[in-house]
């Protein structure tokens, strides 16, 4: 009976070093880490080893249902699944996800916690969506900032009108030739 570590981040750039010292914490002795993978996401690479890893009578150790399942179905599958291979699974954040799923209560209890999972990500969403919302209310937007302003445009027009390429063009003024073009595109649509 092994103590068996899922931990899974988003984005490629967030570090999921946290997560595993948890789950060390909890006792687990193998650790699967997803990097840039969403929950709902089924063809998880290190989810489907770690599936393929676990053994009846192992604990799956979680910080949270999230990690494991994006949504409220898939929440309930996974843990009905893996139930019924005879795995156990532990979050460290609802404690009393560790419930036996074969009695009607702990069916009940599991279903109550992939409703609270889904909307945990519902309302990050809708937070991330009212922030841009606010964001461009005031003016701002997101995402990288033009590197073609007005002047480099009227600059890039002259010289392409000159007989210039882009690459030409996009090496004087020290962008890319995608630059060049997509800002020269936008003003002749």
């Amino acid at each position: 009976m092994a103590i068996v570590g899922y931990a899974r981040v988003s984005t490629r750039e967030q570090n999921p070093d946290a997560q595993a010292a948890e789950l060390r914490a909890a006792g687990a002795e193998q650790i699967f880490t997803d990097r840039g993978e969403s929950s709902r996401d089924t063809e998880r690479p290190e989810w489907l080893a770690c599936q393929r890893y676990l053994r009846p009578g192992d604990t799956l150790v979680i910080r949270a249902l999230d990690r494991i399942a994006g949504t409220e179905r898939m929440a309930i599958e996974v843990i009905r699944e893996l139930g019924e291979r005879g795995v156990r699974i532990k979050s460290l954040t609802e404690p009393f996800l560790d419930v036996d799923i074969s009695t009607p209560m702990g069916e009940a209890i599991v279903g109550i916690m992939a409703v609270m999972a889904q909307l945990r990500v519902s309302m990050i969403r809708e937070n991330t969506r009212r922030g841009l919302a606010h964001a461009r209310a005031q003016g701002r937007v997101g995402g990288r900032p033009r590197v073609m302003d007005a002047d480099r445009t009227a600059t890039a027009r002259q010289l392409r009108e000159e007989g210039k390429s882009y690459a030409q063009i996009g090496k004087i003024l020290g962008v890319s030739a995608a630059s060049i073009y997509r800002a020269l595109s936008s003003e002749n649509p």
